[in-house]
């Protein structure tokens, strides 16, 4: 690796085109992320022995270990989302970059059109960054005095949406208007990070806030009996009941930035997406969440975080029932 390469840093989509010209300069930028310290490692042994394999006496980003018992050859893109990946590194860095930059997201009819490729390479293109923007939500949310809320919202059409004959099984009782929902539980530091949840059908809401809340919070609900039993495990169950037209008590209990981030992955669904099944629904949920709990930061920040953070997803994985 040339350590000689000034960081780089993209204020906008023009910048990033004129920073990284061809594949060879998004491979060495890629490998100053992938190898902070400059030194290629061999991800087969961890060895930090390795020489450059030329080919017509051009190197192309293949190394060789020089570990003892290894001698295997690797490149930055192992275990990467760009791992045999026959699309240019440089569109994939653009379209990174734009799903990084959209507010809302990119779909992937449009990305398919910037790009000059199929769909169907798009579509699998942006479940792999959004595996990339995935987060660690092993940590406990909230903690003494620490305010969280708790709500669920509800993805699926409506049924003035529907069409003619469902809308009509549903006046007859032969089917249910909640048969195309699926349940999101949403948990919220106050002023901090957002978590949203994909519920299962007959799995109690207090099972999804268990594991991911501290006990010593103290939850802000609304007044759905479904949250009687979970709020009994806290320090403190603050209610508002909406049926009553109350939406803040005592000028600090309601779920109103909770409603907002709810409001704010709607316009994600409905503007860009427009349709998601339940079978990818956690995937949005996590790239909303995402989104959401890194508004601050810069663009090139959430930029270089997806290059480091990458991680391979087979289409065989991502298709499998």
């Amino acid at each position: 690796m040339d350590k000689s390469i000034n960081p780089v840093h993209f204020t906008s989509l023009t910048t990033l085109l004129k920073s990284l010209p061809t594949d060879e300069a998004c491979r060495e930028y890629l490998e100053t992320k992938i190898w902070p310290d400059g030194i290629p490692t061999c991800p087969y042994c961890g060895s930090q022995k390795a020489y450059k394999l030329k080919s017509g006496n051009v190197f192309k980003g293949t190394y060789k270990c020089s570990g003892i018992g290894c001698k295997k050859r690797f490149n930055c893109f192992y275990g990467t989302m760009f791992e045999h990946s026959h699309i240019p590194l440089r569109q994939w860095f653009i379209a990174i970059y734009m799903h990084s930059l959209h507010k809302k997201g990119i779909s992937s009819h449009q990305l398919a059109t910037d790009l000059g490729i199929t769909q169907k390479s798009a579509w699998y293109m942006l479940h792999r960054i959004r595996l990339a923007f995935g987060i660690d939500d092993s940590a406990l949310m909230g903690g003494e005095g620490v305010i969280v809320e708790l709500d669920e919202t509800i993805h699926g059409g409506k049924v003035k949406n529907m069409s003619k004959a469902k809308r009509a099984a549903i006046a007859e009782g032969e089917a249910k208007w909640t048969d195309n929902k699926t349940n999101i539980m949403g948990t919220i530091e106050r002023g901090g990070n957002l978590r949203l949840q994909v519920m299962q059908p007959d799995v109690p809401a207090k099972e999804y806030v268990a594991g991911g809340v501290d006990k010593d919070s103290i939850l802000c609900t609304d007044a759905a009996a479904r949250f009687n039993k979970v709020g009994r495990h806290f320090a403190k169950h603050a209610v508002v009941d909406h049926s009553k037209d109350e939406y803040v008590k005592d000028k600090i209990w309601h779920t109103n930035t909770l409603e907002g981030a709810f409001g704010l992955f709607d316009r994600m669904i409905i503007g860009i997406y427009h349709n998601v099944s339940p079978k990818h629904l956690q995937a949005y949920c996590n790239e909303h969440e995402f989104r959401y709990n890194n508004r601050k930061q810069s663009v090139n920040d959430r930029f270089d975080f997806s290059l480091r953070n990458s991680r391979r997803l087979p289409y065989s994985v991502l298709i499998a029932d």
